[in-house]
Parts: structure tokens; C-alpha cells; sequence
């Protein structure tokens, strides 16, 4: 069993940076991969980008490479998400996810997810 609550979500202009944190509960965390997940209003939720269990291996939506990081820190159980120079259409609820059993790009892959952060970009 893993808990995940998401940290660092807030208001910013547009160009401006945000970093969001993940932080996990359980032991197991270290050799789960990542994932960072978006829901805007209206919309489905889409992937973002994730990282193996090490973070050596990472992969971005098309729509954020090149802005954003993900990273890990195993020894804090910490998953984070470097964003900059963001957008308006940034703006979501953000969300971590744990475990994908078939793939990083699915939602329903995930076993664990946390509560989501706010995330608003203003123009």
C-alpha cells in the first residue's frame, strides 16, 4: 500500500516556474515508477510525463517536453515536477501517480494516486 500527497501547486503568470512534490508513504517506494498526471476542467485526465524506479528513464507528453522535469529522491520518498515556462493551457489539477502495472502513458495503469494539487496559470 502506498499513500501519495501532492505539494506545490498555486497561482503563477504565464512564463513562470512551479515545482510539485509528491511525497510517499511505504517502504516499497523506491522500486515503483512514476507518474505526474493532469486534469483540466471539462477534460479527461492526460499524462504528463513519468520516470522508471531509479529516474534514470523518463518520458514527457509532447505538450510539456522541453518545460518540465520529473525527478526522484528515494531516500525522501519523493517524486517532483519541474515546471517552467508555463502556460495558460497548464493550468489542471495535478496529480502523482504510483505502480503502472502495463505501461507509463495510461492512467488506468496506476495503482495509487494522490488527492491532486492546483495548478493556475494566469495570461
Amino acid at each position: 500500500q502506498v499513500q501519495l500527497v501532492e505539494s506545490g501547486g498555486g497561482l503563477v503568470q504565464a512564463g513562470g516556474s512551479l515545482r510539485l512534490s509528491c511525497a510517499a508513504s511505504g517502504r516499497l517506494f523506491a522500486s515503483y515508477a512514476m507518474g505526474w498526471f493532469r486534469q483540466a476542467p471539462g477534460k479527461e485526465r492526460e499524462f504528463v510525463a513519468a520516470c522508471n524506479w531509479s529516474g534514470e528513464r523518463t518520458y514527457y507528453a509532447d505538450s510539456v517536453k522541453g518545460r518540465f522535469t520529473i525527478s526522484r529522491d528515494n531516500a525522501k520518498n519523493t517524486v517532483y515536477l519541474q515546471m517552467n515556462s508555463l502556460k495558460p493551457e497548464d493550468t489542471a489539477v495535478y496529480y502523482c501517480a504510483a505502480d503502472p502495472s502495463a505501461g507509463y502513458y495510461h492512467s488506468l495503469s496506476y495503482g495509487y494516486w494522490g488527492q491532486g494539487t492546483q495548478v493556475t496559470v494566469s495570461s
